[in-house]
């Protein structure tokens, strides 16, 4: 039974950066963590090296990769034990395809935002947010 999905989004006007998350139910299905996971695998070949990239730990990883390829129709992420021909991690084709997508829901998220936001902030005093 497919669940409904939730799109949230979440920005910040002094870093402008904005984070989108796609959610099925209560689970995050992709988030800019996972993206980022996705994206680092598929550049180093390495769930090792993708987690001293972004900061994070092997097991961080490894435990946001099981997630995602027990979220998705298919896995995302193909891994390979060490030993005489080395280790190594890779996406599938539907991980390719996942973090594709995504990257383009981001894209098309920060061009609604950066159209809609500034007449939002004007909105909203200064001091807001600031703790007295």
């Amino acid at each position: 039974m497919q669940g409904t999905m939730k799109p949230t989004l979440s920005t910040s006007p002094l870093d402008a950066k904005t984070r989108f998350r796609v959610q099925v139910k209560h689970a995050v299905a992709i988030g800019p963590g996972k993206a980022d996971v996705l994206q680092a695998i598929a550049e180093t070949g390495s769930i090792a090296e993708a987690g001293r990239r972004l900061g994070m730990s092997y097991q961080r990883v490894w435990s946001l990769v099981r997630a995602m390829n027990g979220d998705f129709i298919e896995p995302l992420v193909l891994t390979q034990r060490g030993g005489a021909a080395g280790g190594g991690a890779g996406l599938t084709p539907m991980g390719t395809q996942a973090l594709t997508i995504y990257r383009a829901i981001e894209r098309d998220a920060e061009r609604a935002v950066a159209k809609r936001l500034p007449q939002l902030l004007v909105l909203i005093r200064p001091e807001a947010g600031t703790k007295l």
